[in-house]
C-alpha cells in the first residue's frame, strides 16, 4: 500500500503583535525577520510590493543625476528611511540630504532635519501614499522639496513641490516630462527620457 505524498503546507509568516499604540520608529531595527522596505506609518508597518522595470529605471535615472549634480556638501541615497517622528519613518525611492549626517555604514535611517528632497515614484499599488499621505507628513517634519513621480504611458512625469515654511504645505512649483531642469534645492538637469 503506497502513501500519498504529504503536501506541503501554506504558511504565512508569524508578525509580531502591534503594541498598544503602535510601533515606532526604533522598532524597525530591532524587529525580526521584517521584509526589505518595510515602513513605518502611524504606527503601523507598511510591506514594499515588487517594483515595475519603470519604477526602477527611472530611480536609477533620478538617483545618477542627482549625484552628476549635487554640490559637495550633499549626498544622495536610495530606498533610506526618514524619521519623521515617533510613529513615522516611510522609505521614500530617493532623498538628497546634507552629507555630514551620514555617520557610517550602519546606519539605516536619517533624520528629517537632514533631508533636504524625498522623492516617491508612485506605483499602482502605493498611489494614495504617494500622492496623499507620505507629501503631508514629509511638509509637516519641514522637508524643503519633494518629487512625485507618475507613470503616464510609460513616460516619467516628475511633480516638482516646494514647502511653504508658513503654511507648513507643498506648492507645486512644476511639471516636467522630458527635462528636469532646476535651480532649487540645487542646480539640476536631468534627461527624463533616458529611462524609456
Amino acid at each position: 500500500m503506497s502513501v500519498a505524498p504529504k503536501k506541503p503546507e501554506h504558511t504565512t509568516p508569524a508578525w509580531p503583535m502591534p503594541p498598544s499604540g503602535g510601533y515606532t520608529a526604533d522598532d524597525l531595527d530591532t524587529l525580526p525577520d521584517l521584509p526589505p522596505h518595510t515602513e513605518l506609518i502611524d504606527g503601523s508597518l507598511v510591506f514594499m510590493t515588487p517594483q515595475s522595470d519603470f519604477h526602477s529605471e527611472i530611480i536609477f535615472v533620478l538617483q545618477d543625476g542627482l549625484r552628476r549634480t549635487a554640490p559637495p556638501d550633499l549626498a544622495v541615497r536610495r530606498e533610506m528611511t526618514i524619521v519623521l517622528g515617533r510613529q513615522q519613518r516611510p522609505e521614500p525611492d530617493l532623498i538628497v540630504l546634507r552629507k555630514d549626517a551620514i555617520t557610517g555604514p550602519r546606519k539605516t535611517s536619517y533624520e528629517a532635519e537632514d533631508v533636504l528632497l524625498a522623492v516617491e515614484v508612485v506605483s499602482p499599488e502605493s498611489v494614495d501614499r504617494d500622492r496623499e499621505t507620505k507629501p503631508l507628513k514629509y511638509a509637516k517634519a519641514g522637508i524643503q522639496h519633494f518629487w512625485r513621480v507618475e507613470n503616464k504611458r510609460e513616460q516619467a512625469v516628475v511633480h516638482v513641490y516646494q514647502l511653504d515654511d508658513a503654511t507648513r504645505n507643498y506648492m507645486l512649483t512644476g511639471i516636467h516630462t522630458d527635462r528636469l531642469k532646476l535651480t532649487l534645492p540645487y542646480e539640476i538637469d536631468i534627461d527624463l527620457t533616458l529611462a524609456y
